[in-house]
């Protein structure tokens, strides 16, 4: 059975499958509303809203990226569990106090939080600024995305699909499905992606397993071949860790998208229930995919970092050229991790939409006109985004730290002003801008790192110093509509 063959035949019925949900989402559209559109009408329940969820955390990052920082770390990479953990204890930190405010004033975006939090004349450019961070953050997690597409559709067909074809043809279909169906097709297809992720995970593994004889073996083998990688870590790479679990645990609760899910709830309820399935899955999938990159190294000789978040892919195609089951076994996975990339795309390029019309341009109405500007913007950025994708230099790992790296300079105006009401607009906008000039500027000069500290966390604290600092000085006075929100 010849394995790129039938590559192609699964991934031109899975695309149609894709194209064919986009229309039934369509038309059960309530109206052209951008509650309607970003937010699927309010409307998405537990199960859904769960694996929605599920999918837009784990995606091309961490089926590619996590299993190459594993093969390049070793057994130290799985404190990447307790950074995915980080993110659901920060989410129980903002999720009471955002949700109800949602509900009562309807939020579609992150921007519509800010606008009933902070008031001032410094409120507007606070906002916009936010935006800017988000939009960048989002641009480049829509990149590793596509990255990521262009790799595994190019394997799974076995080459006949070349990488930027890949790229550009999955990018299309996602902007077509997206387009026509909102928030509904996103939501609807990532609840089927999630699944396919979730037990094609579970078979690569336990393949891999099997294969090197268990775990245990796994260990010996990768202790022979590369004895640092089952070293008890560093000083330093200990710091490092504790560094990450800061950075994403604070940076990816304001994912945009995540956010927006919270106000596409249908009740509270609902969202408690997704949340509390959200607690087992890094056991479940970044446990395991850090397993299968330190399993990787007794398997593969891998040189260039760029080529570790080929891992995965390569494991896949050694499991499909063993023939039987074993390839549609591979096949089924290869098109699992697919589906789970895509839907995080997806994801990203709806709220770029709503991001930038509504946050980025102000066009806060209720009208077609605002859902339509949103659309034609996404569609210029993913345009944009796709030329960068086609240059393979920059690892899956390091989009992902330099996206953290800006969110997490939104902190302040979230997690704590959401919980201290005395915190005020203009403190606010300065420490964002201190903290973001700070941690760019040394991200460009070539440091990355101060002492195994990233230097996001470092420029967060500084902007939170500053937030507070000034707030405190300006005397006690809640701003804006701070008074509104109190609990």
């Amino acid at each position: 059975m010849n394995f790129g063959v039938w590559g192609v035949v699964a991934l031109i019925f899975y695309l149609a499958a894709l194209v064919g949900v986009a229309e039934i989402a369509r038309r059960a559209k309530k109206d052209a509303s951008p509650s309607d559109h970003f937010l699927a009408g309010r409307s998405l329940g537990s199960f859904v809203l769960f694996l929605t969820l599920y999918a837009t955390a784990y995606s091309g990052n961490s089926l590619l990226g996590y299993p190459g920082r594993a093969y390049r770390d070793g057994y130290s990479f799985i404190m990447a569990t307790g950074f995915m953990m980080s993110i659901v204890v920060a989410f129980h930190i903002l999720v009471p106090r955002l949700r109800p405010l949602a509900v009562h004033y309807h939020f579609v975006t992150p921007g519509d939080y800010l606008r009933v939090r902070f008031g001032g004349p410094w409120a507007t450019t606070l906002r916009w600024v936010i935006a800017v961070l988000m939009t960048l953050a989002l641009a480049n997690f829509l990149l590793a995305q596509l990255k990521a597409m262009g790799d595994v559709a190019h394997l799974v067909t076995g080459g006949r699909v070349p990488y930027g074809a890949g790229v550009i043809g999955l990018a299309g279909v996602i902007l077509f499905y997206e387009t026509r169906g909102g928030m509904r097709a996103v939501a609807w297809t990532d609840a089927a992606q999630g699944i396919a992720m979730l037990v094609g995970l579970t078979a690569l593994f336990g393949w891999l397993i099997s294969e090197a004889g268990g775990l245990a073996e796994v260990t010996r083998t990768v202790a022979r071949v590369r004895p640092e990688a089952v070293a008890v870590p560093s000083r330093t790479v200990s710091i490092n860790w504790f560094s990450t679990i800061v950075l994403m645990g604070l940076a990816s609760v304001l994912y945009p998208q995540a956010i927006q899910r919270i106000f596409a709830a249908k009740s509270g309820r609902a969202l408690k229930r997704s949340f509390a399935g959200m607690t087992f899955m890094p056991l479940v999938t970044t446990l395991v995919v850090t397993l299968i990159g330190v399993a990787s190294i007794a398997r593969f000789e891998i040189n260039e970092a760029v080529d570790t978040d080929g891992v995965v892919p390569m494991l896949l195609s050694d499991w499909g050229a063993s023939g039987g089951w074993a390839t549609w076994a591979a096949l089924l996975v290869f098109l699992g991790a697919l589906s789970a990339i895509m839907s995080t795309a997806d994801s990203c390029l709806l709220s770029l939409g709503s991001l930038l019309s509504r946050d980025l341009l102000g066009r806060a109405g209720s009208d077609e006109a605002a859902t339509r500007l949103g659309k034609r913007l996404a569609a210029a950025v993913l345009i944009a985004v796709i030329p960068f994708a086609l240059i393979r230099e920059l690892t899956l790992w390091r989009l992902i730290e330099l996206k953290m790296e800006l969110l997490i300079q939104c902190v302040p105006a979230f997690l704590l002003a959401i919980h201290w009401r005395w915190l005020r607009t203009g403190p606010v906008l300065a420490g964002v801008i201190v903290g973001t000039t700070f941690s760019t500027a040394l991200t460009f000069s070539g440091v990355t790192r101060i002492e195994g500290i990233h230097v996001g966390v470092l420029g967060c604290l500084l902007n939170t110093l500053v937030a507070v600092g000034a707030s405190m000085l300006m005397g006690a006075k809640p701003s804006g509509s701070a008074v509104a929100m109190r609990s």
